[in-house]
């Protein structure tokens, strides 16, 4: 069986002015940063929450996607969400290898860890006999698609505010207050790295219109999920690139590095995008000529 694309790789730029872009719930929501060095982080499952939310909530994005890109007219496939709340999972035991992977398309593009959850004192009798004849196997594996966590080019400055409320939360309060509940980054570039493997996903069963739908998504992923603690986060830029096979054509740490955003000599910190050098396409020289396709998304 052949693989359903080549290998690509991506790299999502972010301007984060005034936001949030990932809190950390071990330190009340807090803007992640690195203890080394000071940088902003963002988690890779972050990053999937938000494009998964643009598929479950059959958003404008979803929508105008599926009319573009003819979603499920060849394949057949659908496009719901393992990791959606409310799933039935008596259902989805139910299902074998085919039925899932047709249906769900966070676990052909990211994968699923569902099978973690199957515990013997749950199971009947048929359904412990299924578990140990690898009847579940397909309800964990890793994903066609692997997003590393996002790193900010320099370290970032944290602003805190106290939120204050008309109304009150407690019974003999008038008004309410959250000391420093309101934690944003207040400015920072970040780049999150991609990877598309085709040998994933021959086992998952993704196909190219799932990466297809992937890579319509990114460029709107941050400003159609926008919420109150991370109103400015814009996408500069969505670099895709194929390699010109299915094992790789280039060195994926050569087009990340050469596509990565720098601060301009003399800047320590930064207060806009216009304190950094931020390349181009034709930034990548050479390494052009190693790919089949490169493109930025955010262009069309």
């Amino acid at each position: 069986m052949n693989a359903p694309f080549n290998r690509h790789v991506g790299l999502l730029v972010l301007d984060v002015a005034m936001s949030n872009p990932n809190g950390d719930p071990d330190m009340e929501s807090e803007p992640r940063t690195r203890e080394l060095d000071g940088l902003g982080m963002i988690s890779p499952v972050s990053l999937k929450r938000k494009l998964r939310d643009l598929v479950s909530d059959d958003s404008e994005v979803f929508a105008v996607a599926k009319q573009q890109l003819s979603l499920g007219e060849n394949t057949h496939n659908q496009f719901k969400i393992l990791e959606d709340r409310g799933r039935d999972r008596d259902v989805i035991k139910a299902m074998d290898k085919s039925e899932f992977m047709q249906t769900y398309w966070d676990a052909r593009m990211f994968g699923n860890t569902f099978l973690e959850s199957l515990k013997d004192s749950e199971l009947s009798k048929e359904q412990k006999n299924k578990k140990s004849e690898g009847g579940y196997d397909h309800l964990i594996n890793t994903g066609a698609t692997q997003i590393g966590v996002g790193m900010s080019i320099a370290p970032i400055d944290v602003v805190r505010m106290t939120n204050t409320n008309k109304s009150g939360v407690e019974a003999d309060k008038d008004r309410g207050m959250a000391p420093l509940a309101f934690r944003v980054v207040q400015h920072g570039i970040y780049c999150i790295p991609i990877f598309v493997n085709p040998s994933i996903a021959k086992k998952t069963g993704a196909t190219n219109e799932d990466l297809d739908l992937l890579k319509f998504m990114l460029p709107y992923v941050y400003q159609h999920t926008a919420s109150a603690i991370r109103p400015q986060i814009s996408v500069l830029h969505a670099w895709f690139a194929e390699h010109k096979n299915t094992l790789g054509s280039c060195p994926e740490h050569l087009f990340i590095n050469a596509l990565m955003p720098k601060l301009k000599s003399g800047v320590k910190k930064s207060a806009s995008a216009n304190d950094y050098d931020i390349p181009e396409k034709d930034g990548l020289g050479d390494l052009l000529d190693r790919f089949k396709d490169v493109r930025d998304l955010v262009d069309g």
